[in-house]
């Protein structure tokens, strides 16, 4: 995932509305109607959080008589994840030495050896 993109990515979850409604999204496709329905803001308002989670490529929405189904797009959060890991790895490593370099002070409080 490019780094511009990635960007898109946690900026649309960075908003408590938008990552509520990806998770009524993770229990399956729902109309703006329903995802609206929790919130106390305007239709217009879900449909605005709707479109940032669409051109950040989280969510999908399709034509059906005349509603507009929304459905998540896990490919997208798994981009998202994967980066996440990779920070993840060098942290713990980070962390791991760290641990490691405390315990030898520990047992050598004097600095020799």
């Amino acid at each position: 995932m490019p780094a511009d993109q990635l960007s898109v990515t946690f900026a649309a979850l960075a908003d408590p509305t938008r990552r509520a409604i990806l998770a009524r999204l993770a229990q399956g496709e729902a109309t703006v109607n329903e995802l609206a329905e929790p919130f106390p803001i305007s239709l217009p308002a879900i449909s605005r959080h709707l479109k940032v989670l669409e051109r950040a490529g989280l969510i999908t929405r399709r034509r059906a008589a005349q509603s507009r189904p929304t459905s998540l797009r896990i490919d997208a959060l798994e981009e998202a994840e994967e980066w996440i890991d990779s920070c993840r790895v060098t942290w713990e490593s980070r962390m791991d030495r760290l641990a490691a370099h405390l315990k030898q002070i520990q047992q050598n409080p004097s600095g020799d050896g």
